[in-house]
């Protein structure tokens, strides 16, 4: 294996062991003054995070915390082609995100009632 490879194999260790952690014990409700007073969060993904701007953009209320944190780990690290997401917008909102402040914001958002869609 060379040495990009063994690179790439300790990046995806390292963000696999940030999603564990971020999933074991995020403060929600410091998550909940991150995303309403911090961030610009709402701002696309609507107040409730049920209601996007624009139909491409995910709904957040409720999915997974470790989902949501392996996601903003991800548009953190859009320049790494073994984990990175390609997202301009994301990649900048999550750049400044502590480790901390990801498992506080995915705890806040998996506590939100989702909206559920159901098919008659």
């Amino acid at each position: 294996m060379d040495i990009s490879g063994k690179r790439r194999i300790a990046v995806a260790a390292a963000a696999l062991a940030l999603v564990s952690s971020a999933w074991a014990g995020g403060d929600a409700e410091n998550g909940k003054e991150l995303v309403t007073k911090k961030y610009a969060c709402a701002s696309c993904h609507g107040a409730n995070f049920n209601n996007p701007i624009d139909p491409s953009y995910p709904k957040l209320a409720g999915q997974h915390a470790d989902y949501l944190a392996h996601a903003l780990l991800s548009y953190k690290e859009s320049s790494n082609a073994a984990i990175g997401r390609k997202n301009v917008v994301m990649a900048a909102q999550a750049a400044p995100l502590s480790d901390r402040e990801i498992a506080d914001i995915s705890a806040y958002l998996e506590s939100l009632p989702a909206s559920v869609i159901t098919h008659h």
